[in-house]
C-alpha cells in the first residue's frame, strides 16, 4: 500500500465504509518522467478517481487496469516508456518512463491497519509501507511490511529473510525521508535480482525556518507551505512575530533566533531537508543565527536576505566569529536567484526556485537554454517523500 499523503483521505474514507478500490502508484520513473515516485492515483468502488500519476500521460490507461484489478484482486505492473508504441497510444509524450504499480486496497487485508496507519500520518510519526512490486511468484506480488523507526513491523513478505532485508532498508529510507524502490534476489539475498519491493516512507513533512517577522518572511512563509514544507517563523520580537501576521506558517516562535535554532539541532529536529532563511536584515539577529546554522551538517540549505555590502558585512561579522571557509560557502547570501524581484512576493519566488534548484543540484537556468531530460535523472531509489 504506497498511498501518497493526498490520497489517503480518500481512501480511509472507502476503507470505513467497507469498500475496496485501487491504488495506482508510480514506483519507478527514468529520464524526463513527469512525477516522481511515490505519486498515486485511486480509483474507488463508485469508478470516481482521486490524485494524478504523471498529469494526465497515461492516467486513461491506468483507469482501465485499475478497474481490471479491482474485478479480480491481482495486483500488477506496468511500464510506460517514451518509445513504446503503447505509451504513445496512451499519450505519454512528455517523454521518459515510469513503472506504475496496481494493487487492491480493502478492510479484509490482514496485513494492513490502515487506520493505525492514518493516525501515524496525521501526527507526524515516521512510518514507511514496503509492498512487494515484483517477484518470480506471482503469489508474493502485492505483500506488504508496515515499518516504523523503533522496530516494530506488521505483516510479512513470505520468508523472514525477505523480511529483515526489508525492514532494515526502510528503517534507513524512513531516517532520511526518502520513498524508494528496493532490489534484492528472491529470497531477500543482497546481492541478485528478482525481487523488487517499493518503500513509501510518511516521514514528517520537511521544516522551512523562516527567521526575520517582516513582510518578505511572510510571503516566502506562504510560498513554503505551498511547497509543502513545515513553516515555523521565528523572531524575538513579540509584537511582530504573531500568528494573525502569518497565517500560512504553522509555527510562529518568540525567540532569538539563534537560540531557537540550537535547541532545535540539540533535540535532533532538523535534518538534511530542512531550509533556514534568515530575513531580519539586522545583524544582530542575523549573524548569531547564521554562526549557528553554518556549523549544522545536516541542513539542507541556508540563506540570508541583504545587499551585497551587506551581505559582505555579514561574511566579515561570520569570520570574526570563527566561522571557516568551507561554512561559508554554504550561505546564499544575497538570498534567491537573480529574477528582477523587487516585492515581497516576488522575492519569495526567487527565494523558492533556489531552494528547489538546490535540492535537486541543477543551475536554474531557463530551460528554452538547456539541453537534455527537463526533469533530470533522478535515481531509481528516489527521494521523494510519500507524505
Amino acid at each position: 500500500m504506497t498511498a501518497s499523503r493526498d490520497v489517503l483521505p480518500a481512501l480511509l474514507g472507502w476503507w470505513r465504509a467497507g469498500q475496496a478500490c485501487a491504488l495506482a502508484t508510480v514506483v519507478g520513473t527514468w529520464s524526463s518522467a513527469p512525477r516522481q515516485p511515490g505519486a498515486s492515483m485511486l480509483v474507488g468502488p463508485d469508478g470516481s478517481v482521486v490524485g494524478s500519476l504523471s498529469g494526465g500521460c497515461v492516467e486513461g490507461d491506468v483507469y482501465a487496469v485499475a478497474e481490471q484489478v479491482l474485478a479480480d484482486g491481482r495486483a500488477t505492473h506496468r511500464r510506460y516508456g517514451v518509445g513504446d508504441a503503447e505509451a504513445a497510444e496512451v499519450g505519454l509524450t512528455c517523454g521518459g518512463t515510469i513503472d506504475v504499480f496496481v494493487e487492491r486496497v480493502a478492510p479484509d487485508d490482514q496485513d494492513l491497519d490502515l487506520e493505525l496507519l492514518a493516525d501515524d500520518v496525521a501526527a507526524g510519526r515516521p512510518v514507511a509501507v514496503a509492498t512487494v512490486v515484483r517477484h518470480p511468484d506471482p503469489a508474493l506480488v502485492g505483500r506488504r511490511l508496515v515499518v516504523r523507526p523503533d522496530g516494530g513491523s506488521r505483516g510479512t513478505l513470505g520468508s523472514p529473510r525477505r523480511d529483515d532485508a526489508v525492514v532494515d532498508d526502510a528503517r534507513g529510507l524512513l531516517g532520511a525521508g526518502r520513498t524508494g524502490l528496493l532490489t534484492y534476489g528472491p529470497d531477500g539475498q543482497r546481492r541478485g535480482q528478482g525481487l523488487e519491493v517499493f518503500v513509501a516512507a510518511y516521514a514528517p513533512r520537511a521544516r522551512m525556518l523562516v527567521f526575520g517577522a517582516t513582510d518578505h518572511a511572510a510571503a516566502v512563509a506562504a510560498t513554503g507551505t505551498f511547497l509543502g514544507y513545515c513553516v515555523t517563523v521565528c523572531d524575538a520580537r513579540p509584537v511582530f512575530a504573531t500568528a494573525s501576521r502569518f497565517p500560512g506558517a504553522d509555527e510562529v516562535v518568540v525567540d532569538w533566533p539563534h537560540r531557537y535554532l540550537r535547541a532545535q539541532a540539540e533535540q535532533d529536529l532538523l535534518d538534511e531537508r530542512t531550509v533556514v532563511c534568515v530575513l531580519s536584515h539586522d545583524p544582530k539577529f542575523d549573524v548569531p543565527v547564521l554562526e549557528v546554522a553554518l556549523r549544522l551538517p545536516r541542513l539542507g540549505y541556508v540563506g540570508a536576505m541583504g545587499s551585497r555590502r551587506t551581505s559582505e558585512h555579514t561574511r566579515a561579522a561570520l569570520r570574526s566569529a570563527g566561522v571557516g571557509e568551507p561554512e561559508l560557502a554554504r550561505l546564499s547570501s544575497p538570498i534567491g536567484l537573480d529574477l528582477g524581484a523587487r516585492t515581497p512576493e516576488e522575492t519569495a519566488v526567487s527565494v523558492a526556485a533556489e531552494i528547489i534548484a538546490a535540492r535537486h543540484g541543477r543551475e536554474a537556468r531557463p530551460l528554452h537554454l538547456v539541453d537534455g531530460p527537463i526533469h533530470g535523472e533522478p535515481e531509481q531509489a528516489g527521494a521523494t517523500s510519500a507524505g
